[in-house]
Parts: C-alpha cells; structure tokens; sequence
C-alpha cells in the first residue's frame, strides 16, 4: 500500500514537471516576435533515490525513485557570439557616423538652396573674362562686383552650413553621454533584481535578463565595452577600458564645455566627455560646492590613437561623433602659416569636417588675396576715391572685416590664441564698401585713357595659374576651379572608402547577427515538436497516475 500511495507521487512529479515544460514551451511560442527576446529550455532531472539495501555484492543497489525534477529553465545564447556582435556591431556604428558626415558635407559644398556652391566660382570666372573683352564696360564692372559679393555670401553659406553641423553633432555628444549614463543606471537596477530573484535557486530572472542583454548589445554600439558576469549574477562593464557598472555603483560621464584647453577642455568649449570620479575637483569658498577644476586625467578618449581596426579605435558611435565634429571650428591657420606656408595642424587630420573646413576656408582666401594682389598693383586705381585715405590696400576687393579679430585657439605652441589675427577667414569678409556703393569707381583706365589691360591679363592668370595645394600632404598644384573640384573629389572619394567600410562591416554584423538568431531565436516547428512530446509526457503521467488510482480502489475495496 505504501508503495502504491509512493508511485501516486511519482505520477504527481511528472504532471508538474510537464506542466512547467508547456508552459515554457507557450512563452517561447508568445514571445517569438518580440524583440530582444531569448529562447528558454527546460532541463529536466531525476529526484534523489530511497536506497532501501545495499549489496556491494550486486550489480546495484535496491532503491526506489521519486519522480522527475523540475531542474532549471536556462537561456539559449552563445557568449562568443553576443561579444562578436557587440564588438562587430559597434564598428558598425563608427563608420556609419562618418559616412552620415561625409555625406552632409557633401550636401554642404555641392548644394545650397538648389544651386551648387561651384556655379559662384563659375560665375565670377566669366564675369573676369566679359571684363577682358571690355574692361571700361560699366555693365562688365557692375557684374564683377556683383559676382564677388555673391561667392562670398555664398561661401560664408555653406561654411555656416559646416560649422552648424559640427554644434549639432556637439549637442549628439551630450545626447550619447547621458544615454550611456541611464543604461548604466538600469544594468546596475537588473543585477540587484536578478541576484534577488536567483538568489533562492528558485527561479531564473530570464525576462530580466532579455533586457539586460539588450541594453549590453545597445552600448556596445556606442562604445568599445567589456563584461562578465559574476558568480552572484551580476553583469560587471567596462567602458573604453575604464569600470562603468560594479555590483552596486555606476561611474558616471559628464560632459565640460566650460574648462579651458589646458585643463582639459576644448578651445570653443565643445562637450568633452570625461570620468566624473577621475577628474580633479577643487572647493569653491564662494558658492560652497565642490567643482571640476581638471579633467586631463579623466578623459573617455585618447583621440590622438590613429584610428585602426587593429587597435579597436574603430569602435562606437561615441568616439566616431567626437572624431568628425573636431574641436573648434577650423581655418586655413591649422593648415598654412603665413609664414612658411607648409604649417599643417595634425591635431584636425582625423576630423572629417575640421579637415574640410580648413581646405574650403583656405580657397576663399587664396582667392581673395590673389584677386586683392591683382588690384593693389593695378596701373589705374579707382577715380572715385570718396573717404579712402589712400593707402594701397584701400583699393583692394576684399576686405577684412575686423581687423583686430584674433583667433581664439591654440594652434600649438608657436601660434598662441589670441595672438595671431584671423585675416582672410570666411567669416571675417567682405566685398570693399567703395565698389558695392560704386561698382565702376576702379575704371581700368590708364593716365594716357588707354584702356589697362595687363590688370585684366593678371586677373585672368590669378585663375588660371596652378599654384596651390589642397593641403601640405598633397604635391599636386592647381587652380582655384580644380582646387575646389579636388576638394569635393577628396570628400567623395573619403566617402567611397567608409561606404565600402560600413557595407562590408555591415555584411560582418549581419552574418554574426544570423548565426546568433539560429541560436537564441525561437522556432515555431521546434517548439511545436516541444509542445507535442511534454504534452503526451503529460498524458503518460496521467494515465500512470489512474492505473495507480484504479489499483488502490481495488485494495481498499477487497480488503
């Protein structure tokens, strides 16, 4: 009878054993389209054994089994291949920014409002070539001026236009920092709800799990991380090499746009992302409070690392934004010393809009300074003179703006902020006021009234003349038309070569992305077959558990 009223408990074991088996075989099935969702698979085990003989002279033992166990309800991943995505996922999203920026400057220099930037430079080309054909033209005269004033409304346009697209890409840096933050703050919340749930080896928190995972595979995006778990449960992550979630803490980033460059921060006060906990503070008597007073040692990122897959510089969505915005709004001063003429600032070499900057502000006042050489060294100047004092460069086309506007960065040691004026920069231009009020007052005339052509001849060759480099890196010389044409190849072609990068990468995250689906994903067919055999195992315990019942009836019943 006892023994009977034992295997009543070994039928019990079994239909809750199944139960439990259906049930998670119904959540996969539910869960299959939901994102970030991993498979669960029910281990099963026997109960501990009655040992009711031992007979070290038989085969086995005489014992009785208690039924089927329950064991553990485990995620289907493959560790190796969450850190292969994450990693492969993040390079992604590296060369996807700068394929995004490549692309808006593209749009910035080929296109504004419908009209390319080149047809201004074409424009003021044939507007130098009528005047060759009547310099004492006042049509001719009127439409040089005209010309001139329009390449250089246009050029501060789409130099604006750069500079705009670098502060909106500062503000996606403060964006991606506090993004970061919060994901670290809710890895930190699900450790403390996993450990709390798994602690009793009761259950597995696998729903919480899911989305720590996906908060894992999210910042891998945006950063080059590192993690394990630990014995407890907890999800210990490195960030670019630094402790960013412990078992109970998170090390937050901030980001200074207030410091100066020698304490870290940036020249025009862009968001650098730093280590709060690293950063040197300092107490302010005034406002009772401690401040940052020094963040060199607390930064995220050595952005002087050349970028390289062999080095995993490549990696995050983070780094790639800090890498293209720069660090100040750029001018031909961190490529060319006027002194020299082959000064070049490495400091803006891996920073796609700083470089483009830089080159496009250099044309402009190439241009201008050649055109202004032509008119100071004229055989006529203006007849109309109305305030101008007379001086030489009175008579130049292009003016500086203000004078005494210097710059406010360190190009390095020798060319200090604040010591070194902007010149000639886009956003320091004008057209001379005295030709905008009288476009013919420089008559092209000569004291005996003959007509100056060799100021025509020398204005057409400062075109023409293929004297200037792009950059120092670059031998080829060319002229203002080809130089701007080399700037905009220079950009498509950078271009190709990260869309060729980002295509293959994104064939790489895809493959990884597949072989990890085949793993964690869940399979209608397959569960279905699940769903079937746990089913019939239910049933076989069910009928077991009847015949059980049917043979104490029939005990109890006869005796």
């Amino acid at each position: 009878m006892a023994s009977l009223m034992g295997s009543l408990y070994i039928g019990v074991s079994g239909l809750q054993a199944s139960q439990n088996a259906l049930n998670t075989t119904a959540h996969n099935m539910a869960n299959m389209d939901t994102e970030g969702y991993t498979r669960q698979q029910v281990e099963l085990g026997t109960r501990p054994y009655i040992t009711t003989e031992k007979d070290f002279r038989t085969v086995a033992w005489k014992q009785t089994g208690l039924g089927v166990a329950y064991d553990n309800c485990k995620q289907v991943r493959s560790v190796f291949l969450d850190q292969s995505y994450r990693q492969e996922s993040g390079r992604e999203a590296f060369y996807d920014v700068s394929v995004t920026t490549l692309e808006e400057i593209e749009d910035q220099l080929q296109e504004l409002h419908g009209n390319e930037f080149a047809e201004s430079m074409n424009n003021l080309w044939v507007a130098v070539q009528e005047m060759s054909k009547n310099p004492t033209s006042a049509v001719n005269q009127s439409m040089m001026i005209t010309r001139a004033n329009e390449f250089v409304t246009r050029a501060k346009s789409v130099y604006e236009g750069l500079t705009n697209y670098q502060d909106n890409m500062d503000n996606t840096v403060s964006q991606i920092v506090e993004r970061i933050n919060k994901i670290g703050d809710r890895i930190k919340e699900l450790n403390l709800e996993i450990v709390k749930i798994e602690s009793g080896h009761q259950e597995h928190a696998n729903d919480f799990r899911d989305e720590r995972n996906q908060l894992l595979d999210e910042l891998g995006k945006l950063g080059r991380i590192s993690y394990y778990e630990d014995v407890f449960g907890n999800v210990l992550v490195q960030f670019e090499g630094t402790q960013f979630v412990t078992t109970d803490h998170v090390n937050h980033m901030a980001c200074d746009n207030t410091l100066p460059a020698d304490k870290g921060g940036s020249p025009v006060n862009y968001n650098t992302p730093y280590w709060i906990f690293a950063a040197k503070q300092e107490y302010n008597d005034v406002k009772e409070e401690w401040e940052i007073a020094d963040i060199r040692g607390a930064k995220v990122f050595d952005l002087s690392q050349p970028v390289a897959t062999s080095m995993n510089t490549d990696i995050g969505q983070l780094r790639s934004t800090l890498l293209a915005r720069g660090d100040h709004h750029a001018t031909y001063h961190d490529i060319t010393d006027d002194a020299t003429g082959n000064y070049y600032n490495t400091n803006i070499s891996q920073s796609v809009i700083m470089n483009v900057e830089a080159e496009f502000d250099q044309m402009v006042k190439n241009m201008c300074t050649a055109i202004n050489e032509v008119y100071r060294n004229a055989g006529s100047n203006p007849v109309t003179l109305g305030e101008v004092e007379g001086k030489t460069s009175d008579y130049d086309l292009f003016m500086v703006m203000n004078d005494e506007d210097c710059l406010n960065y360190d190009i390095d040691e020798k060319h200090l902020a604040g010591e070194n004026k902007t010149g000639y920069v886009v956003t320091n231009i004008m057209v001379n006021p005295l030709y905008l009020e009288q476009p013919t007052a420089m008559k092209f005339l000569l004291e005996d009234g003959s007509e100056d052509n060799e100021t025509i001849e020398n204005l057409k060759k400062a075109f023409t003349t293929a004297e200037y480099v792009i950059n120092p890196n670059v031998a080829t010389q060319t002229d203002f038309l080809g130089y701007y044409n080399m700037l905009v190849s220079q950009v498509a072609n950078s271009g190709d070569v990260y869309k060729g990068i980002k295509s293959n990468q994104e064939l790489t995250v895809t493959a990884v992305q597949n072989a990890r689906d085949q793993i964690v994903g869940v399979s209608s067919d397959e569960e279905l077959e699940f769903m079937i055999m746990f089913q019939n195992a239910f049933n076989a315990s069910s009928r077991y558990m009847n015949v059980v019942s049917e043979m104490l009836e029939h005990l109890v019943t006869q005796l």
